[in-house]
């Protein structure tokens, strides 16, 4: 199998410049999109309540806007609180089971550092505007995280790509079609 679809996190300012260069620069560029996580908490406004734009691209709790100005390479925003949750629930489910996140193995110190990314951070549930939200923080020892922003980007990166979960609601939203005066002219000919 071959990667379609590669997200890269370039939310951390230092780096931003340097993760936007290498997409653009890469042989592979195709396949490379800089991402940025946002939190999207109970009192935000919701990914599914942005007014699309020209030349956005929408999907489940994610989105590719349009772009113009010094970064002028598409990029991904991930309502990170929605995917953390999202990936966090998968791997609750039973084994084999439908939806199941599962690792190879059975050995405990293969994936310890693995489950130790994976739990650095805890789930507070919110309510605010009607909606409610799990909103994840980093826990006070402030353990490492990278690997959970790893798989959630993963996870987005599939969303993207058109894996779909049975009952996750696909938001993407069809371009709307454009109509050409032919086509109205013929339709009357009908």
């Amino acid at each position: 199998m071959q990667i379609s679809r590669c997200l890269i996190d370039a939310n951390w300012g230092q780096t931003t410049d340097v993760v936007y260069q290498f997409c653009r620069q890469s042989a592979f560029s195709v396949r490379l999109l800089p991402s940025h996580g946002k939190y999207v908490g109970a009192s935000s406004i919701p990914f599914s309540e942005y007014k699309r734009k020209r030349g956005d691209r929408l999907g489940l709790h994610w989105r590719i806007p349009n772009t113009t100005g010094k970064r002028a390479i598409r990029h991904a925003l991930i309502d990170t609180n929605y995917w953390k949750s999202f990936v966090h629930a998968r791997l609750a489910v039973a084994m084999g089971d439908p939806g199941c996140l599962s690792l190879f193995g059975r050995d405990d110190a293969t994936h310890r550092l693995l489950a130790e990314h994976l739990t650095a951070e805890y789930r507070v549930q919110t309510e605010a505007r009607n909606r409610v939200v799990d909103e994840w923080k980093l826990k006070a020892i402030a353990p490492d995280n990278h690997w959970l922003d790893c798989l959630v980007g993963c996870a987005v990166a599939a969303s993207m790509e058109g894996a779909r979960l049975f009952g996750t609601e696909a938001t993407d939203v069809a371009a709307p079609r454009r109509l050409k005066l032919s086509m109205l002219q013929r339709r009357k000919k009908f």
